[in-house]
Parts: C-alpha cells; sequence; structure tokens
C-alpha cells in the first residue's frame, strides 16, 4: 500500500512564560491511502497537536512530515496552503461554519476560494449536500440546524474538493452518543465508497472501535497501536 501520510521522529513544544512544555517527544508512524484511522488519548496527550502538524497548520520543531509525497518543511505558506485546499480536509468538533450564510454557502466556500465557476461550485455543493442527507436543509443557517445537522455540513465542506485525506479533530465531541455515532458510520461509508484517507482524533472509545487501525498517544509519546481486536505494543 502507498503511505500518505509519513511522520519521523516529529517533536513540538510550546512556550508558558519561560517554560518549554513538550506537546509531542518524538512520534513516529505512516498512514496508508485509503485507511481509516484513530489517534486515540486523553486530554493533553498531544493528539490535536499531531493533527495541526499533519495538516501543516502548524510547523514541528524537528523530525519530518510529508503528506502525498510532500515534505511539509521544505513548502512555503502559499504551497502548504494550497496542499490544504487540494488534498486535505477538515472537520472540527466545533464545525467552524459561518453563521450568517446558508449550509449551501458554506460549503462553497472551499470552491469559491479555488475559484471554480459559481454555477459549477453551486452544484457540486448541493450535491454534496444531498450525499449527507440534507437536501431539505441547504438554504438554512447554521443556528437553524441541530448538532449533528451542522456536523454534516462541515464534512460535505471538508469533502467538497474531493481531498485525498479528510482531518477530524474530534467530531463527535460536541454530540450526544446516538448522533455521534451516526456521524462516524458516515464518515465511514464514505471512506470505503470513495477511498478517501479519514485521521480522526478522539478520546472516545465508540469512535475508535469503527477504525482500520488506532494509535494510542500518551505524554507527547505512541505507546501503542491496534489493528483488528489485538493491542499490538510499539
Amino acid at each position: 500500500m502507498t503511505c500518505i501520510v509519513e511522520a519521523r521522529d516529529v517533536k513540538k513544544s510550546y512556550r508558558l512564560g519561560n517554560i518549554s512544555v513538550p506537546a509531542l517527544r518524538g512520534v513516529s508512524f505512516d498512514v496508508e491511502e485509503g485507511e481509516f484511522l484513530t489517534i486515540f488519548g486523553p486530554s493533553g496527550s498531544g493528539k490535536s497537536t499531531l493533527l495541526h502538524l499533519i495538516g501543516g497548520l502548524d510547523r514541528p520543531d524537528g523530525g519530518e512530515i510529508s503528506v502525498d509525497g510532500s515534505k511539509l518543511l521544505q513548502l512555503g505558506d502559499d504551497e502548504l496552503a494550497r496542499l490544504r485546499l487540494t488534498k486535505i480536509g477538515f472537520v472540527f468538533q466545533f464545525f467552524n461554519l459561518l453563521p450568517r450564510i446558508t449550509a449551501l454557502a458554506n460549503v462553497e466556500l472551499p470552491l469559491a476560494i479555488a475559484n471554480l465557476p459559481e454555477k459549477e461550485s453551486m452544484e457540486r455543493a448541493k450535491e454534496t449536500l444531498r450525499l449527507m442527507g440534507l437536501e431539505t436543509r441547504m438554504n438554512h443557517r447554521p443556528f437553524e440546524l441541530s448538532g449533528g445537522e451542522q456536523q454534516r455540513v462541515a464534512i460535505a465542506r471538508a469533502l467538497i474538493n474531493n481531498p485525498k485525506m479528510v482531518l477530524a479533530d474530534e467530531p463527535t465531541g460536541n454530540l450526544d452518543t446516538k448522533i455521534g455515532g451516526e456521524i462516524v458510520q458516515l464518515m465511514r461509508r464514505l471512506n470505503k465508497e470513495a477511498g478517501q484517507t479519514f485521521v480522526i482524533i478522539t478520546h472516545d472509545a465508540t469512535v475508535a472501535e469503527n477504525a482500520d487501525r488506532t494509535i494510542y498517544l500518551k505524554d507527547g509519546l505512541i505507546e501503542g497501536a491496534k489493528e483488528g481486536t489485538g493491542m499490538v505494543k510499539s
């Protein structure tokens, strides 16, 4: 299998006053194309930091990350922005939808940034929202939608440019158990049908149960991985 992400000895620290606080202490792993991977760990384990580094939203202090063959540390800001626009979709815990525009307009945003013609972008956005089961909710603003509907809009926006990989940061963390389970099943179905890679940060064991593989992160280090039903220590 081809790897879409290769991470080698990745380190990241943050300044807290005069103190350097390590978030990642040397993390190495690969993600295969088409994989549905969860990164599991408690709060403060470095999960979100790792996701931001994979997505090119931040840069590591040490080590190396490659995404689809591109070494992120060798890319300038414009090149990173282009990579995020064309190859990566982001889904966040708190949806990050613009409150004053409709679901349809929120989903169209990445296409507008990519300068796609308006008619084509609207049709593609409508089709993606239909895929999410939101054909009757397209013209509603976020405050008129339930939490689950808002997350479906966020997933539609992440998928609209047909990215090779979707990065999701606690996508069920702001939802109840039933709706959260439906969102996970939706992402799993999209993964199987479209072959898109999903990397999901979570501290919810039920999310990890649906994964092809789970990486366990604790105190900025990988302490193990699980494939199938067994725990494999690293």
